[in-house]
């Protein structure tokens, strides 16, 4: 029998990697694991087990409808912040979010501010934000060309919601070694 299972905290493919390791030494048969989301086979679901085990890793297995829609919308979110940087006439976040989820935005929007109490907006412009600090870590690009990557109006824009977001200036961030990035899985 196929079950499918909603996981939260997922953000990358080491995640992948290890969900399916933790799957596999649970005695599952893993059919397909993508972020935020595992088919399994192999018997019922030991819950409690199954959810320790997650844990151990960092992971949530999620039950609750509600949650796992969140969860899928963050997923998807990381998704359509990977397109903009690869498309220069991007479609809007509402338009992204409704067509790969088949929900309205409207809806989306309201489970996702009741379940991580952010809108989608602002929890895509920390995801953004997190994306700067990660490049500017690197030293490979200048502001400009980070700016111009991840589709800001000007390199002043990026600046400016870099300060609101994170307290301190793009200039302080690349001198102070101290300033940390934030995981993924905890931005909201």
């Amino acid at each position: 029998m196929e079950q499918h299972l909603h996981i939260k905290n997922m953000v990358c493919p080491r995640c992948i990697a290890t969900v399916t390791d933790v799957l596999t030494q649970q005695g599952y048969a893993v059919q397909e694991v993508k972020l935020g989301e595992a088919v399994v086979t192999g018997g019922p679901v030991q819950v409690e087990h199954l959810r320790a085990a997650l844990q151990e890793h960092g992971f949530e297995l999620l039950q609750e409808k509600e949650e796992q829609l969140t969860d899928q919308i963050k997923t998807t979110l990381l998704a359509y912040q990977r397109h903009l940087e690869e498309e220069y006439q991007p479609i809007t976040t509402s338009v992204y979010l409704s067509e790969k989820l088949g929900m309205s935005y409207q809806h989306l929007s309201k489970v996702f501010s009741q379940h991580t109490g952010t809108t989608i907006e602002k929890y895509l412009i920390r995801l953004k934000i997190e994306r700067v600090k990660e490049l500017l870590s690197y030293g490979e690009l200048t502001l400009s060309e980070i700016a111009f990557k991840l589709q800001y109006s000007s390199v002043q824009h990026l600046s400016n919601q870099f300060k609101k977001v994170t307290g301190v200036s793009v200039t302080d961030f690349k001198k102070d070694p101290t300033i940390e990035r934030l995981p993924l899985d905890h931005l909201a």
